[in-house]
């Protein structure tokens, strides 16, 4: 999430995604990749190995509302395109955040997935809402803070954003999701150190509102294997195949999974009090790091879980509107371990 902030998830106990170092005293939500597939199983895959059906279940997890506000109406994302990229690249993340309120996509869908992240509600029992929408969108192909950002430069970009002369984004603090997405030669701050993307909320002293935001970055060129596995594999795993990816960018099919992870966690604690695991809210360990690496039934520790292949031989989990795309799986509160729509016994 922020500037100053610079928290770092990585596994939080051999069961959960650990938590983040930080900056400047405030907390900051960061989607990192999971660990491949190694040949020798670690200590966590016996742990997970008793009753597949609980994926990443956890007598150690105490997710706890914190009263704090989720996004209630109907959200709103709006993507800030960082850089220079392809139509084709933007028609697929586009395609994926429509699918989120896509009812009708065939199952197991994104909007199956959507649906156990609207399990969660605010202290007046309103869910989290049933529809996404894809809103105004902003180009800044010119690199206007440079190719290597900071956490405190990402909130400029998106005050430059929300400010320009000519069609500016709409203010919108009460549903509105900012998502910055870096280009593949953008570097920034932390990115590739086992963090993908992060979220947190613009300062008013930057930019006279509290807005929620995100960043995704494309690894493509810096860190495939790290943040677009299984769709490229480190070079330090010998033997490891990566997986086909279903919409033929290796980079922007591994964005995928992060940007469903960033919104979220966005939309369960947009102002990192409401919903987290932990008792410090610098530490938050969010609805999607619990369940960070796992895409399918017989998914935590090291292992993906069960995925499938198209005709095609592309490895996806869930269905989009005209799209297939692997996303990993959130916490859900009323079963509490890790579900999605593909798990072998919906």
């Amino acid at each position: 999430m922020g500037s100053p902030p610079a928290p770092v998830t990585l596994l939080f106990t051999i069961l959960l995604p650990l938590f983040v170092s930080f900056l400047a005293g405030a907390p900051l939500a960061l989607g990192w990749r999971p660990w491949p597939n190694q040949d020798k199983p670690n200590a966590t895959d016996f742990i997970y190995g008793a009753s597949k059906k609980y994926e990443g279940s956890s007598d150690f997890v105490h997710l706890k509302y914190h009263m704090g506000p989720v996004l209630t109406a109907n959200i709103t994302v709006y993507p800030i395109w960082y850089g220079v990229w392809q139509n084709s690249q933007k028609r697929i993340i586009r395609e994926f955040i429509t699918s989120f309120s896509a009812f009708n996509s065939k199952p197991p869908s994104v909007s199956g997935w959507w649906k156990t992240v609207q399990l969660y509600t605010d202290q007046t029992g309103a869910n989290i809402s049933s529809h996404v929408h894809l809103g105004e969108e902003k180009n800044d192909r010119f690199y206007s803070h440079g190719k290597s950002l900071t956490r405190l430069s990402v909130q400029s970009v998106i005050k430059s954003s929300v400010t320009a002369r000519t069609k500016p984004l709409p203010i919108n603090p009460k549903s509105g999701v900012y998502l910055l997405l870096t280009s593949e030669d953008v570097y920034v701050q932390d990115f590739c150190n086992n963090v993908c993307g992060f979220h947190y909320f613009t300062f008013p002293s930057i930019l006279g509102y509290t807005l929620p935001y995100a960043w995704v970055g494309n690894s493509a060129k810096l860190c495939p294997g790290v943040c677009a596995y299984p769709f490229s594999v480190p070079d330090y795993i010998p033997g490891l195949k990566a997986v086909k990816a279903p919409n033929g960018d290796v980079g922007v099919d591994g964005m995928i999974s992060v940007i469903g992870h960033e919104i979220a966690e966005l939309s369960t604690n947009p102002l990192v009090n409401a919903w987290y695991a932990g008792q410090d809210p610098v530490f938050p360990v969010e609805i999607a790091d619990l369940c960070e690496g796992i895409y399918g039934t017989g998914g935590g520790g090291s292992y993906t879980g069960q995925m499938s292949n198209g005709e095609d031989g592309a490895t996806y989990n869930m269905n989009g509107i005209r799209r297939r795309f692997l996303l990993q799986w959130v916490w859900n509160p009323l079963l509490n371990y890790c579900t999605g729509p593909n798990a072998l016994d919906q």
